[in-house]
């Protein structure tokens, strides 16, 4: 995000939806994005691989600094003010995309960073309850946004700041996610992917060829078993490492178990927990093929890959759904499509293509066309490239 954010509709917006509400000229823009995964799901609890990369969505902050320890909001899409003392924090039940911001500037005073208040309007393009990470996109602006205002921004580092988002949303909000969402909105890089080992934390930006182009699906359908089906995928994945384990002395994880070994010993696992078993070892074998096929500008292995997940997220880890399904196999039907999958936990939100440049109109006219007679929902369609992480920009 360069100084070009400024010259953009959606910060001219911002910036004079800012002075009708706070009277003033704000003297930053932050900006947090939104991700989407292209392999490697549901292996960030099982201490594997990830590769995700951040979208051209994001939730915009547009802020000036306080010199007291007010904090006044304003929600363009919501319509809402929301106010808070960085010396009292209060969960509010009725106000919850509030609480992310509050959930921030918490868990950076609980690092010892001290913040100043500040007055700021905020509005985001990254569509909300899809999968697409929404919620990281606010902490990780809202964190830029208190550090900068603060004088605080270079005192910690990219890893740091995904941290303690993470904690935000973990310890304030209430929502056990992992470290991705927030390591890929702080970290992304434009025209790169970034591989992240879940264990160690460690991260490498991969460029991806100026041949690839994302399509994002947003197949609209509830997601209402993706919680009660996560504890349970967890549950399944824990007891497949207590079975293993004395047979493997050693594994903390099924990262830590190759395919190979999974078939050797799979008569002491239940049938179920077998199945779940495999697509994580085989998930994880695939996020680091992937990238070698990056190095090697291979697309269509790219694109094979990417099938290969989504049939195993379908068959053996069981968190596919008809929409999903139905949004995948139109994707697949255009020319130029190397591969597509779900993307996200599952059971709904969205599903992400990997296109030839210039087919990305042809595959949302197949999605519109296909898609609503499969399952009676009108669906949203997203083109996107891999994006810069988050930035702050002076105003001047």
């Amino acid at each position: 995000m360069s100084s070009s954010i400024l010259a953009d509709q959606r910060t001219d917006e911002l910036i004079a939806a800012y002075k009708e509400h706070f009277g003033a000229e704000p003297t930053h823009i932050s900006s947090g994005p939104g991700r989407v995964n292209l392999i490697g799901e549901h292996t960030d609890y099982n201490e594997g691989f990830v590769l995700p990369v951040a979208l051209k969505r994001d939730v915009r902050f547009a802020f000036r600094p306080r010199s007291d320890r007010q904090v006044r909001l304003f929600s363009l899409e919501y319509g809402e003010t929301y106010e808070f003392d960085l010396d009292s924090f209060a969960f509010n039940d009725a106000m919850l995309w509030a609480n992310y911001v509050q959930g921030m500037a918490w868990s950076l005073e609980q690092l010892g960073i001290p913040l100043t208040g500040m007055d700021a309007a905020l509005s985001g393009n990254v569509p909300r309850g899809s999968g697409l990470s929404s919620s990281a996109a606010v902490e990780v602006g809202a964190a830029h946004a208190f550090l900068a205002g603060s004088g605080q921004l270079g005192h910690l580092s990219g890893p740091q700041i995904a941290r303690a988002a993470q904690r935000a949303e973990n310890e304030y909000v209430g929502v056990n996610c992992g470290i991705m969402d927030q390591f890929i909105s702080v970290l992304g890089r434009e025209n790169h992917a970034l591989l992240i080992d879940c264990r160690s934390l460690t991260y490498e930006l991969i460029p991806m060829p100026a041949e690839a182009s994302l399509v994002i699906g947003n197949t609209r359908a509830s997601r209402s078993l993706a919680s009660s089906a996560y504890n349970e995928r967890r549950q399944e994945c824990e007891t497949g490492v207590a079975l293993l384990e004395p047979m493997l002395p050693g594994i903390r994880a099924l990262r830590d178990v190759t395919s190979a070994q999974l078939e050797e010993h799979k008569a002491v696992l239940p049938a179920t927990v077998y199945r779940r078993c495999r697509h994580v070892v085989t998930e994880n074998e695939r996020v680091l093929q992937t990238v070698e096929a990056f190095r090697r500008n291979d697309l269509v292995t790219v694109g094979q890959l990417m099938n290969a997940s989504h049939e195993s997220l379908r068959d053996d880890y069981a968190v596919s759904s008809a929409a999903l399904d139905a949004m995948v196999e139109a994707m697949r039907s255009v020319p130029g499509c190397y591969g597509a999958r779900l993307t996200g936990a599952g059971f709904g939100g969205c599903a992400v293509a990997l296109v030839q440049p210039g087919a990305e109109q042809a595959m949302a006219d197949t999605i519109f066309e296909q898609y609503p007679k499969a399952t009676n929902i009108w669906p949203e369609v997203y083109t996107t490239r891999a994006s810069d992480g988050a930035r702050v920009v002076e105003i001047h």
